[in-house]
């Protein structure tokens, strides 16, 4: 894999097969089995297989599509859903942002980015911001595609054919598959953080996030992440300020 920025005569073909090939990962794992615990949530919960293999074609955020099914199992209007999968989804946008100038040249077409941010989520986020760097910047689209195909279409699979066999799943198993994936991208997140600011916020998240659940349940961690990540970039300025006096 270190060899790879000296290879930039390979045919497109040859990356996309290298972006298919890093999907299949321990976070491509742990991911997989995110979504073995989702599809006997989707069961329980009144979805057919049909409609959770296309939630997870459309949605894709995990996050987002258990909110969309606790939704649709509390009996949430349509509007009330809606709005509520977009609060979830809001927190992929600064991904989004940050991954876009990785793979953006001066001839990238903006659909084509369009097309590549519907991938963006804990897992493809994570992996690509590894190891984008290490690819020519003129393949970095058809790695990502790759990447991003492979685990949307894995995971629609692995959906689909366990919702067949859900039944016989306990559900304390399904509960803890599908915490595999937002641990992952804590310790990823706390790992790659560059500075401690990042480390400030995520605590306070941690710490923050029981407490307005009891006290805000509807908001509390959009209050959560708020305050926390309020206070981390406000310590990241005094400390700024102070190595500059």
């Amino acid at each position: 894999m270190s060899t790879w920025t000296s290879d930039a005569t390979a045919p497109r073909s040859t990356w996309f097969l290298r972006g298919v090939r890093a999907a299949f990962s321990l976070p491509g794992l742990i991911l997989v089995s995110s979504f073995i615990g989702f599809a006997a949530l989707a069961k329980d919960a009144g979805v057919t297989a049909v409609q959770a293999a296309f939630m997870t074609g459309t949605v894709w955020a995990l996050p987002s599509m258990v909110v969309l099914v606790g939704a649709i199992a509390s009996g949430a209007a349509l509007p009330a859903a809606m709005f509520a999968v977009t609060l979830s989804a809001i927190r992929l946008m600064p991904m989004v942002m940050a991954l876009a100038p990785e793979m953006r040249t001066g001839k990238t077409p903006q659909w084509v980015l369009y097309l590549l941010a519907h991938f963006v989520a804990v897992t493809s986020w994570v992996l690509a911001m590894e190891r984008l760097k290490r690819v020519p910047p003129h393949m970095r689209t058809t790695y990502y595609a790759g990447i991003g195909g492979t685990l949307v279409t894995t995971n629609i699979t692995v959906v689909t054919v366990v919702y067949a066999v859900a039944d016989a799943l306990p559900s304390a198993i399904s509960a803890a598959l599908l915490m595999l994936t937002p641990m992952y991208f804590l310790t990823s997140l706390w790992g790659s953080a560059r500075e401690r600011a990042g480390h400030v916020a995520m605590v306070l998240g941690l710490v923050l996030g029981p407490v307005f659940h009891m006290v805000l349940p509807q908001i509390d961690l959009l209050v959560a992440g708020l305050i926390g990540g309020t206070v981390a970039y406000g310590l990241r300025l005094w400390r700024l300020k102070v190595r500059a006096a």
